[in-house]
């Protein structure tokens, strides 16, 4: 069990399986990459293209749906800062934000890494996969060294936490770090969808909760770079198989990706939630 999602879940046992956890937990959505594609640690370009439902991407790399189900729901983990488990960053002025790689609001520090923008596109399942103009998404995961702000480690900082509002295509993207691998967890970010940027304000009226599971190819360019040592470490004792969280399936919760580990990665995936008004 790992130190983060597991020893912390205050005496809950280790869910047998993604629906196990959400029986334990109360649920959250999640969003996962798969394998393929990459570049190695030489800088070439990589185009990772994972089997959700998305176009080739340009300039914000927003994602186009061709078709779309039903994001997974997923644990948020011990670490939310939404307030179901402590501290509450959504509650804290200047949460809504693009860049998300420094600390707001009176906190504390930087986070440091290679560059990496995470782009959703939310669509509606209900409405034949029409954006879901009005929603807004709210991102977060650790840092460099496998640490969520405002936790542990990281209590002083608030970093790699961000609200966003969707645009007209109803895409949210985050300028970032690439996180760390961590002890027992497949490389991945967390995010939740709200139907407002107020609801999400109020960590009310929630749409999903989910995770995204970064390329193994691409975390091992990552990993290459100084200040990752430790992922490399960690990320050969894991697998997607093993993962407490995506070991029973990532199709639908696997990002397109491009970029390089020299001038860093963009990240695209096509979220469809249901039950929006």
């Amino acid at each position: 069990m790992d130190e983060h999602e597991g020893n912390d879940l205050q005496g809950l046992t280790r869910p047998v399986s993604r629906r196990g956890a959400l029986a334990l937990l109360g649920g959250l959505g999640l969003a996962v990459a798969g394998c393929s594609g990459g570049s190695g640690s030489d800088g070439a370009i990589a185009t990772t293209k994972g089997t959700s439902s998305t176009t080739s991407t340009t300039g914000a790399n927003a994602a186009t749906a061709t078709s779309c189900a039903q994001i997974p729901e997923e644990t948020g983990g011990p670490f939310p800062g939404d307030g179901t488990n402590g501290p509450d960053v959504l509650s804290e002025s200047g949460v809504v934000r693009r860049d998300i790689t420094k600390s707001f609001d009176g906190a504390t520090g930087t986070a440091e890494g290679v560059p990496y923008t995470i782009s959703f596109t939310i669509v509606n399942v209900d409405r034949g996969c029409a954006p879901l103009t009005g929603a807004a998404v709210y991102v977060w995961h650790c840092d460099r060294d496998g640490n969520y702000s405002m936790y542990q480690n990281a209590s002083d900082a608030n970093y790699l936490r961000g609200v966003q509002a969707v645009d007209a295509n109803g895409v949210a993207s985050f300028v970032s770090i690439f996180p760390a691998c961590y002890s027992g967890r497949w490389p991945h970010v967390h995010f939740e969808v709200y139907p407002s940027v107020a609801d999400a304000k109020e960590g009310s009226n929630k749409l999903a909760t989910s995770q995204l599971a970064l390329p193994k190819d691409v975390c091992e360019a990552v990993y290459a770079t100084n200040g990752y040592q430790q992922s490399t470490s960690n990320l050969s004792r894991v697998s997607l198989a093993s993962d407490m969280v995506f070991s029973d399936g990532v199709s639908l919760q696997t990002p397109s990706m491009t970029g390089n580990a020299t001038s860093g990665y963009v990240s695209s995936l096509v979220v469809g939630v249901s039950g929006a008004v």
